[in-house]
């Protein structure tokens, strides 16, 4: 390498990926070796995601480019396309930034768009939270990027040793934790009540007592199902007689079945507590999760993010199957009475015991450190052990 500063470029396709990679975004950026090139894409764009864009740069980060390739539809062959779209965009971003390294994060479809555009073009690709495991198409596209990576940065034990045995180089494999822990960290303090009754639909919600939060995305892998999962949802959170804050599925295919079916609840159930909200900052959803009496859903946010803060979870459905959760997890099948039992029992529980699963606070700076020091490479090689000779 130059002494020229190495350009880092992070692509950021969704408003988790941004919540969950801007603590190592501030540490890269107080680098002086490190030149950050920030690239938003998918629904980092959409006005009716909330434009997190946006929100990037009022944090202090100038972006670089803006790939747009997201196919209106929300079914199966509309992710599809805007995958190929979004190769065709990325290549030709990459062309233009020619960074040395491109770091990304997780499993959506967007960033399997830009993996592809980077390595085929030789850029170097650097992938935080792989080895994973959980239901839906994600399950496939994070393996896949996973192949795809120069370098790797899982946030578990458990996930290092998937990479490993998926014939990665142990030595290009840095489990450091999540950066999430530091988000969480962070913003768990954070004062929200005078905001929240400001934005979003619905009935207003007394914040200093209990509530529960609700957030659906649709499993793609189960398309068509939506409405019947929602639905079974939204009558067991409606029995419970409880405040209600939820906020509106991503972009996956079924999206579109799931608000209609939120939309119908509103429409007859007027007099039920519920408020409803776009899109969250994290310094806004975070404590919001900390504060919540219990989560009702599948987002991995529930996952994850609760393990650092003990909140009562009720899991509904496939979507998040087969990843690591914490004790204050229960999950059930999208059915009214499993998830009113479940949410009663939760209830009863109340907070648990934080846990570091998935890491403690420092994770970030840590992974930037380290990101900084790569080399960049091309040529990858499959590290399997010797294996013996197949018996005739």
């Amino acid at each position: 390498m130059s002494s020229e500063k190495k350009k880092i470029a992070v692509v950021l396709v969704d408003r988790a990926n941004y919540g969950r990679l801007k603590p190592v975004m501030l540490a890269l950026r107080e680098s002086d070796s490190v030149q950050l090139q920030i690239v938003c894409a998918g629904t980092m764009l959409l006005e009716r995601f909330g434009r997190a864009r946006d929100i990037v740069e009022r944090d202090g980060f100038p972006v670089e480019s803006e790939v747009y390739f997201e196919v209106e539809g929300s079914v199966p062959i509309t992710m599809t396309k805007a995958i190929g779209l979004g190769v065709i965009e990325f290549a030709s971003e990459f062309q233009r930034l020619k960074p040395d390294l491109v770091v990304m994060i997780g499993d959506r479809y967007e960033a399997l768009s830009a993996a592809i555009a980077a390595v085929y073009q030789n850029f170097c690709l650097v992938h935080l939270q792989g080895g994973e495991v959980s239901g839906s198409i994600d399950e496939s596209t994070r393996h896949a990027i996973t192949k795809l990576a120069h370098y790797h940065f899982p946030a578990t034990g458990r996930s290092a040793r998937y990479i490993a045995s998926m014939g990665e180089d142990r030595e290009k494999i840095f489990m450091l934790g999540c950066p999430s822990a530091d988000v969480v960290d962070e913003a768990a303090h954070v004062d929200i009540l005078p905001i929240l009754n400001k934005y979003g639909v619905g009935m207003p919600i007394d914040f200093e007592k209990p509530f529960l939060l609700v957030l659906f995305h649709p499993v793609t892998t189960e398309y068509g199902t939506q409405d019947q999962q929602i639905e079974a949802l939204l009558a067991a959170v409606r029995q419970m007689e409880m405040q209600t804050v939820l906020l509106w599925p991503n972009i996956d295919a079924g999206s579109d079945r799931v608000t209609k079916a939120i939309r119908r609840f509103r429409e007859f159930h007027h007099d039920f507590p519920l408020h409803a909200y776009k899109n969250f900052e994290p310094p806004v959803y975070l404590p919001l999760l900390k504060r919540a009496a219990c989560c009702v859903g599948n987002s991995s946010s529930f996952v994850r993010e609760t393990s650092f803060l003990g909140t009562p979870v009720v899991l509904v459905g496939d979507r998040q199957d087969g990843r690591e959760w914490s004790s204050s997890v229960v999950r059930v099948q999208p059915d009214l009475n499993e998830i009113k039992q479940a949410i009663t029992r939760q209830l009863s529980h109340g907070p648990y015991e934080p846990q570091a699963l998935y890491g403690a606070a420092g994770a970030s700076r840590a992974i930037a450190e380290k990101i900084a020091t790569l080399s960049p490479y091309a040529q990858k090689r499959l590290h399997y052990p010797q294996l013996p000779e197949a018996v005739a």
